[in-house]
């Protein structure tokens, strides 16, 4: 079992920058990949970012690439996402999640635990 807990969304200006955070407990940390997915309103979940086990590889969407990085640190049990240059197209609720047994790294169906999410809002 892992349990997830996002925290650092809020409601932004254009151009700002944000840095999400997901505290993991349960499993070992340093024993699985790690994502983050995001929902708009009326719009289905999306990909955003990926990172293996160790943070040796990682995997953006198109839409994020060169404004979004993701990290982790095994030691704190914590993955991060840091946004700059937001958008009013990022606004949604960004969620993070566990791929313990998983195969894809790009959709949710890939990933077996979730946490409850946490809202970004970018105003233009």
């Amino acid at each position: 079992q892992v349990q997830l807990v996002e925290s650092g969304g809020g409601l932004v200006e254009a151009g700002a920058s944000l840095r999400l955070s997901c505290a993991a407990s349960g499993r070992t940390f340093s024993s699985y990949g790690m994502g983050w997915f995001r929902q708009a309103p009326g719009k289905e979940r999306e990909f955003v970012a990926a990172i293996t086990w160790n943070g040796g590889n990682t995997y953006y969407a198109d839409s994020v690439k060169g404004r979004f990085t993701i990290s982790r640190h095994n030691a704190k049990n914590t993955m991060y996402l840091q946004m700059i240059s937001l958008k009013p197209e990022d606004t949604a609720v960004y969620y993070c999640a566990a791929r313990v047994y998983g195969s894809s790294w790009f959709h949710e169906n890939g990933y077996d635990y979730w946490g409850q999410g946490t809202q970004v809002t970018v105003s233009s």
